[in-house]
């Protein structure tokens, strides 16, 4: 294993071959996380993996919270709780996790794994996959459950395949490449009941509609339109909320939208963009991280008003550099 961690730098193909001669040489437990309020490719590309190392026959532990909308995707007995401590010989596979901060269910220590697609990503752990190219980790799951040699079936590619579509908005996005396609249309070929999935991951509860008309109160148009922002009123209980951002951004002019919503932590942002403006950037500057055309931060120890003022100062100074101010 110490001659991987140290091993020269490598292309991708060859990383994740790496990776995967790392996890079928491991004869310890191997446990699979991701990072902190999980989305689509987070959990998707989490629980193919996981599948995937249970059909190899390792003694493989799957760590997540998945949000509501997604419980549907796992089997109650899938589930293991968070760890303070890794029990030795332990390997650790961390999934769509841009930096160790943000990793969720166990410590980063030991043998580490790294694949993600954020560019901000620093490169941590013993094996570091990390390819901003990716429309989503779960593109490169697939890739590596290719290289494990495992045997699809409809139970691994279905969350798999929901990690592609949940990070390229339904194949919506700017980052829908053809290869993004192909590997839809592999994975469907493996059997996942395409329209079945589609349908299913557009369920909500009926707060989550009671919520959207507070929300939907909130809209403002800044810069003349060029920025939509919302919030999640105080005293309002919704779920799930990553959904809300994504419905602003589709205002007429507008090139970035953000949604805040206060947790304990702090006042979370989530940002979107299009049309050259960074969103990636905005949050950087905010202290987050993310993709050019998705990305978000937490403000921590600052009131909405506070949070709104910092985050036009931010969006003010990414549209100056993009020649829209």
């Amino acid at each position: 294993m110490d001659a991987v961690c140290n091993g020269p730098e490598l292309q991708y193909r060859e990383k994740i071959r790496a990776v995967a001669d790392a996890l079928r040489a491991h004869k310890g437990p191997i446990f699979v996380v991701s990072h902190v309020d999980p989305d689509g490719d987070a959990i998707g590309s989490s629980l193919g993996l996981y599948r995937a190392l249970r059909a190899l026959g390792k003694e493989a532990f799957w760590i997540a919270e998945p949000p509501r909308y997604l419980r549907f995707l796992v089997r109650e007995e899938e589930y293991t709780g968070p760890l303070e401590r890794l029990p030795e010989g332990a390997l650790l596979v961390v999934l769509d996790a841009a930096e160790p901060g943000r990793v969720a269910g166990a410590p980063v220590e030991g043998f580490v794994v790294n694949i993600d697609h954020h560019g901000t990503n620093p490169r941590f752990g013993c094996l570091a996959v990390v390819d901003p190219s990716k429309a989503a980790t779960a593109q490169m799951v697939k890739d590596l459950v290719d290289a494990l040699g495992v045997v699809w079936t409809p139970e691994i590619a279905t969350p798999v395949l929901t990690g592609i579509i949940t990070d390229t908005g339904n194949f919506r996005f700017a980052n829908t490449t053809p290869e993004v396609l192909h590997t839809a249309a592999e994975l469907v070929g493996y059997g996942v009941p395409l329209a079945e999935l589609t349908d299913r991951l557009q369920w909500r509860p009926a707060s989550y509609f009671r919520a959207l008309g507070a929300v939907l109160s909130t809209v403002a148009f800044h810069f003349g339109g060029l920025l939509v922002t919302a919030h999640l009123p105080p005293g309002v209980q919704v779920e799930d909320s990553d959904d809300f951002v994504g419905l602003i951004r589709y205002a007429e002019g507008s090139q970035i939208a953000v949604f805040l919503r206060e947790r304990e932590e702090g006042i979370k942002l989530s940002i979107r963009s299009r049309g050259g403006v960074s969103a990636q950037a905005v949050a950087v500057s905010l202290g987050g991280g993310g993709h050019v055309p998705a990305a978000g931060a937490t403000l921590r120890g600052v009131g909405l008003e506070e949070a709104y003022q910092r985050v036009l100062a931010a969006v003010e100074e990414e549209l100056r550099r993009t020649g829209y101010l």
